[in-house]
């Protein structure tokens, strides 16, 4: 099972990489256009988290899970997946949504590494 824990570890590792670094992506765009692989990347994320939380009683059994950390980043996550839907279909991405989806990925990142 840990090894398993730590292959979704990397995975949403990696698909939260994925969101920032496609999200600087459009740094110096004009227009600045949403990519889908966010998307794809927060579902993949999503799932891979969900799934180390619902092992983690049997890969931690001596560790107590914080529930605050991982509902505040679930409804970052959530919130980045709904505003991404709202806009993936749109021609221009206003500079306004971009700096938000910036700003909450920013936040999971601090939020996943700084708080424990």
């Amino acid at each position: 099972m840990s090894a398993i824990n730590t292959v979704l570890y990397l995975v949403h590792v990696l698909c939260v990489i994925a969101i920032f670094s496609l999200l600087a992506h459009q740094w110096n765009k004009n227009p600045r256009k949403f990519n889908p692989g966010i998307l794809h990347a927060g579902v993949t994320a999503l799932v891979a988290g969900l799934a180390m939380v619902g092992m983690w009683g049997t890969v931690h059994p001596d560790e107590v899970l914080n529930h605050t950390k991982v509902g505040i980043k679930l409804l970052i996550l959530i919130t980045i997946l709904i505003i991404g839907y709202k806009n993936v279909k749109k021609p221009v991405l206003a500079k306004n949504t971009w700096l938000l989806l910036i700003g909450l990925t920013t936040t999971n990142i601090l939020i996943a590494s700084l708080w424990h």
